[in-house]
C-alpha cells in the first residue's frame, strides 16, 4: 500500500524541466555574432532557436513566441539593448523577461544598467562556449520552472473554479427545495416561487437593474417567505378570518425568516435574508415587522412585494379561489402609493404580457406533468 501511495504522489509532481527545449531568440546587428552563438547552443543540444539582426522586430516576436531566453547585443544601432528591454518590460510587466545580454562593454556601469533594465545574466564577447552553455542553460532553468508554475496555478484556479460553480449550484438547488418546501405547505404545489423569480426577474430589468443585480434578486426572492415553515397549519391554512393572536404568529413569518437566513457571508443569503425580513413593509409606513418607509424599503424587497402578491392574489389556495387577472391588477392600482411602491406598479404594468407569458407557460407546464404523472 506504501508504494502504490508513492507512486500516486510522484505521479502528480511536475515534470522535470528539460533546458534543451526552451525557445530561444538571438538579437545582434552582426550575423557572425549569431552564427557563433547559434553553433555553440546547436553543438550544446538546443534546437528551438530563431534569430534577427533587426532589435525592432523583437517586440512583436516576442509577443508572438513567448520566448524562453532573448540572447540580446546591448550596442545596436537605431534601437539598442537597452530600448529593447524597455519595450518588453512595458508589453509585459508581470512576466519574467529572461535576457541575456551579448556584450564586450564589462564595465561596472554597464552591468547595472543591464540589471537595472531587467537584464538575468550576461555573456561576454568573445564567446566561450562552456560559459555561454552554462549560463544559458541556468537561465532556461529559472524561466521553464517559472512557467510550470504559472501553469500549475492556471490549473489549480481552474479547479477552484470549478468546485466554487459546483459549490454554487449546489446552494442554488438547496435554495430552491427550501423555498419550494415553505411554499408546498400553503399551495401543495410549490410553483408560486418559481412564477415570482420570473415576475421579479422581468420587472428588476425593465427598472434598469444589471444584470448581476437581476439574478441575484431572481436566485434570492423565492426564499422570501420561508419563515413560514414555521407557522403551524391551523393559522397557516384557516379557512375564515385570523384573530389578533393568529395575525401576529402569521406576522412572525418575516422576522423567522430572516433568522434562518442570516448569519453567512454569502452575498445571496444576505439578500434573501434582507428580503424575508422586509417583503412586507408598505410603501406608506404601515407594514412589518419594522414600519419601514417610502424608500427605506430596500427595492428588491418592494420589486417582491408587488409580485408577490400579485402571484398569491391570482393562484388558488385551499381557503379560497384565484383571482382573475383584471381584479388583482386593480388591486395593485388601488393600492399603490400605500401598500405598494408606485415606480414599481408602473413597471409591473409595463410588461404585464411578458408576465402573464411566464405564467401560462407555468400553469401549461403543472398540466403536462400532471397529466405524465
Amino acid at each position: 500500500m506504501e508504494l502504490a501511495s508513492k507512486t500516486t504522489l510522484a505521479s502528480d509532481e511536475p515534470a522535470a524541466v528539460k533546458p534543451q527545449e526552451g525557445k530561444i531568440l538571438i538579437v545582434d546587428d552582426n550575423p557572425v555574432n549569431i552564427a557563433i552563438i547559434e553553433k555553440i547552443l546547436r553543438q550544446g543540444g538546443y534546437h528551438r532557436i530563431d534569430s534577427t539582426i533587426d532589435p525592432g522586430a523583437v517586440r512583436a516576436l516576442y509577443r508572438n513566441n513567448r520566448y524562453d531566453l532573448i540572447a540580446l547585443d546591448i550596442h545596436m544601432p537605431v534601437w539598442n539593448g537597452f530600448d529593447v528591454m524597455e519595450q518588453l518590460r512595458a508589453d509585459n510587466p508581470e512576466d519574467y523577461i529572461p535576457v541575456l545580454v551579448l556584450t564586450s562593454d564589462n564595465t561596472i556601469e554597464t552591468h547595472h544598467r543591464c540589471l537595472a533594465s531587467g537584464a538575468k545574466d550576461f555573456i561576454s564577447k568573445p564567446f566561450k562556449k562552456e560559459e555561454v552553455l552554462l549560463r544559458v542553460r541556468n537561465i532556461l532553468e529559472v524561466r521553464l520552472l517559472h512557467n510550470q508554475l504559472l501553469h500549475q496555478r492556471d490549473i489549480l484556479e481552474e479547479k477552484v473554479l470549478q468546485r466554487t460553480e459546483q459549490l454554487y449550484t449546489t446552494q442554488l438547488k438547496l435554495i430552491d427545495s427550501l423555498a419550494k418546501t415553505a411554499e408546498y405547505r400553503e399551495s401543495q404545489t410549490g410553483s408560486h416561487v418559481s412564477r415570482m423569480s420570473q415576475y421579479v426577474t422581468i420587472v428588476a430589468r425593465e427598472l434598469g437593474l444589471s444584470t448581476d443585480e437581476c439574478e441575484l434578486l431572481q436566485q434570492a426572492s423565492p426564499m422570501h417567505d420561508l419563515g413560514k415553515i414555521a407557522i403551524p397549519d391551523t393559522v397557516l391554512l384557516k379557512n375564515g378570518s385570523l384573530d389578533e393572536h393568529e395575525w401576529e404568529t402569521i406576522k412572525s413569518h418575516a422576522e423567522v425568516g430572516a433568522r434562518i437566513l442570516s448569519g453567512h457571508d454569502s452575498k445571496l443569503m444576505q439578500v434573501a435574508a434582507t428580503i424575508a425580513r422586509t417583503h412586507h413593509e408598505r410603501w406608506d409606513g404601515g407594514g412589518y415587522p419594522a414600519g419601514l418607509k417610502g424608500e427605506e424599503i430596500p427595492l428588491f424587497s418592494r420589486i417582491v412585494a408587488v409580485c408577490d402578491v400579485f402571484d398569491a392574489l391570482t393562484s388558488e389556495r385551499p381557503y379560497r379561489e384565484g383571482w382573475k387577472i383584471s381584479k388583482a391588477l386593480n388591486y395593485l392600482r388601488d393600492n399603490s402609493g400605500s401598500q405598494f411602491d408606485p415606480k414599481v406598479v408602473n413597471v409591473f404594468e409595463k410588461v404585464i404580457d411578458q408576465i402573464l407569458i411566464c405564467r401560462q407557460a407555468d400553469i401549461d407546464s403543472g398540466v403536462q406533468n400532471a397529466l405524465l404523472n
